[in-house]
């Protein structure tokens, strides 16, 4: 745990090239750290580079995504809140990451996207996931996630174990740079225009929005079901905006039981020490903020809340026999929609 401590540690005092030096090392130089036995509230996610765990395992447009989950935080929810078979769902899937680690693991996912480009990428990325050996199978529902029980066959209801999924942070994120004549050059930072997607709301929208999406997620979820959001806060004009603890309030409206706050790292763990993997805006934010005198730090952690759906009395949560019927039921429900759950 004391590398939480020390999550805050200053850019300034590594050696000059340091932190640039190890965001580029290969993983095979730094083999990720063992599992514990024990469930830890500190999930040692970045232990290799964003496009160290995508490359070839995603296809190289998925980068254009202005803002992607680590694989790593998707799959280590999956390891650790599903058995094989289990379904899985993410609300807001992007290009995909919660569904090919998902299959990836033996499991199967269904996904819900808003923007056409996104969703044409997370399945193509699925197709790419099934030529590389995935088992589970997963489909991805073009629409809006908060008329989520419209979107799905009514047949899918109680039967998702599990919910991993992001909100939006906003219509503009840090992006991809590119050097050039002129300086630094920003690309695929946005959204797309349409206005319906959350990530056009202010903060009081955007939480009114999650917590509808989440309340259908809590009507797909079977008894005792989790959901896992990963959320950070945000600076708007100099000031913290809380979105994880929006995000807690919006479960707990739509019926969910908060039951753990852990911390997904964005920084990789070296001998004791958090290794901060930035990207060129958020340093270049804190040096201009301590320039100017205000004592930023840089974030080098998400937020994981987790919440739990209600258990029901008939339908133990992660009963066999229940298992057995969860799996007939999907099969008809992926018949029925056309879809291949």
């Amino acid at each position: 745990m004391s590398a939480v401590a020390d999550h805050h540690a200053d850019p300034r005092d590594q050696p000059a090239g340091s932190a640039t030096r190890s965001r580029h090392r290969d993983a095979d130089e730094h083999p990720p750290v063992p599992e514990a036995p024990e469930r830890l509230s500190v999930w040692a996610t970045a232990q290799r580079t964003g496009p160290v765990q995508r490359r070839g395992r995603y296809l190289p447009e998925s980068v254009k995504h202005p803002a992607r989950m680590l694989p790593a935080i998707a799959a280590h929810a999956v390891d650790a809140y599903t058995q094989p078979g289990d379904l899985v769902l993410d609300p807001m899937c992007g290009i995909g990451t919660t569904l090919v680690e998902a299959i990836h693991a033996g499991r199967d996912a269904i996904g819900v996207e808003y923007e056409p480009r996104w969703s044409n990428i997370a399945d193509a990325n699925i197709t790419h996931a099934h030529h590389h050996g995935a088992t589970g199978r997963a489909s991805v529902v073009r629409g809006d996630a908060t008329r989520l029980q419209s979107l799905l066959p009514a047949a899918l209801t109680g039967q998702v174990t599990l919910v991993v999924t992001s909100p939006p942070y906003g219509p503009t994120v840090h992006g991809l740079v590119r050097p050039g004549a002129d300086g630094v050059a920003k690309f695929d930072n946005t959204y797309g225009a349409d206005r319906g997607n959350l990530a056009y709301r202010d903060l009081t929208g955007l939480t009114d929005g999650f917590a509808h999406i989440l309340r259908g997620c809590a009507t797909l979820l079977r008894p005792g079901g989790t959901v896992v959001v990963t959320a950070r806060p945000w600076r708007k004009n100099g000031q913290l905006v809380d979105l994880p603890s929006a995000v807690i309030a919006a479960g707990t409206r739509a019926g969910l039981v908060p039951t753990e706050r852990c911390v997904a790292l964005l920084a990789a763990v070296r001998h004791g020490r958090l290794i901060a993997r930035p990207s060129f805006f958020q340093l270049q934010a804190v040096r201009k903020a301590r320039t100017g005198g205000t004592p930023l730090h840089l974030i080098t952690h998400e937020d994981v809340l987790i919440f739990r759906a209600p258990d029901t009395p008939g339908h133990p949560a992660g009963s066999v026999e229940g298992r057995k019927r969860d799996a007939n039921v999907r099969r008809r429900a992926g018949r029925d929609a056309g879809e291949g759950v």
